[in-house]
């Protein structure tokens, strides 16, 4: 149940239309009695893609998901991605290895999984424009060498902090001095911020931010729930370098009023979607975006265009003909 003066439900979004395999690229906007314009198609770009298991780290059977990385991961995982894409009407996402990975070799287990997060990327370029990268704040100083390295050889666009799985504070010093040596290389530090974690608490997010106020921070999973996305508004407040992305939302109300205070631009589509068979299908978030209240320019801008500035992205390949929302039913 919403929270007390919680806006109703958005209506249910309007049927969707989508070509088969892995051309299905746009979603086209069915407009509005609000002034949308009807068939107007809208360019989407997730950025919020983990390619790896998570149930290692998150109590799941450890000998099962050994066997089907073994088995399945060349043959299913970029396959259910790309379906996954298709059907949601996903033009393209930014991958990021997942946390959970094992590390008996320390920083040669997180070296493989930056160049097996590049190697990901370069299948597939067109719906994979770029890949994010880990380092370890408990590597320390060791990890300087493969900041400049994801950057300078992997040309990867960013690096990934989630400091649940990491065993760090997301206040350690050691991550603001990788941010700093990041910055010099333009790399985007992509922050998980979940609220009720206490080593990602959004107020350490935020003393982060403001320590480095030249450098523009991407929050992933910040609104995962009501009195964290109600933070997520003082943090707006205070931190102007702080962008969010739309993961683990249960309702786009919310970040409609957010974006709406502090302008689109400060909102990123993103669905911390993971590999197969954890990942399954698009959030729901997206049907809502398109059926807000937001202008269309402030939805172009969340869907695509803030990820394009951000990562310095080009313009999708893939043509904007080949999702469709019908309004009649078709």
């Amino acid at each position: 149940m919403a929270p007390k003066g919680a806006r109703a439900p958005a209506a249910a979004p309007r049927r969707v239309a989508h070509a088969s395999g892995p051309e299905a690229a746009a979603v086209a906007d069915p407009g509005s009695a609000k002034g949308g314009r009807p068939g107007e198609r809208l360019d989407v770009v997730d950025v919020h893609h983990h390619v790896g298991s998570a149930f290692r780290a998150l109590g799941g059977p450890i000998e099962a998901d050994a066997a089907r990385e073994a088995v399945q991961a060349a043959q299913v995982e970029l396959a259910s991605r790309l379906e996954i894409m298709d059907r949601g009407g996903v033009a393209q996402a930014i991958v990021i290895p997942g946390h959970g990975y094992e590390r008996p070799n320390g920083i040669a287990d997180t070296r493989a999984e930056n160049d097996a997060i590049a190697a990901y990327r370069d299948r597939r370029r067109d719906r994979f424009p770029a890949a994010v990268g880990i380092v370890e704040p408990r590597d320390g100083a060791a990890s300087f060498a493969e900041i400049d390295r994801v950057a300078n050889e992997l040309a990867l666009a960013g690096l990934s902090f989630h400091t649940r799985f990491q065993g760090v504070s997301l206040d350690s010093q050691w991550i603001r001095r990788y941010v700093e040596r990041m910055a010099g290389h333009g790399l985007v530090p992509v922050i998980h911020a979940m609220d009720e974690t206490p080593e990602e608490a959004l107020w350490k997010l935020t003393a982060l931010a403001r320590a480095l106020p030249s450098v523009t921070f991407l929050a992933l999973d910040a609104f995962g729930s009501y009195e964290s996305t109600r933070h997520c508004f003082h943090v707006a407040d205070v931190a102007a370098n702080v962008l969010f992305d739309t993961s683990l939302s249960y309702n786009f109300d919310f970040i409609e009023e957010f974006a709406n205070r502090f302008g689109a631009e400060r909102v990123l589509f993103g669905t911390d979607l993971y590999s197969h068979p954890v990942g399954r299908r698009i959030s729901h978030i997206l049907g809502q975006i398109l059926e807000s209240g937001l202008d269309e320019a402030a939805k172009r801008r969340i869907l695509g265009e803030n990820a394009r500035r951000l990562f310095r992205l080009q313009d999708s390949p893939h043509a904007p003909t080949r999702a469709s929302f019908s309004s009649d039913g078709a």
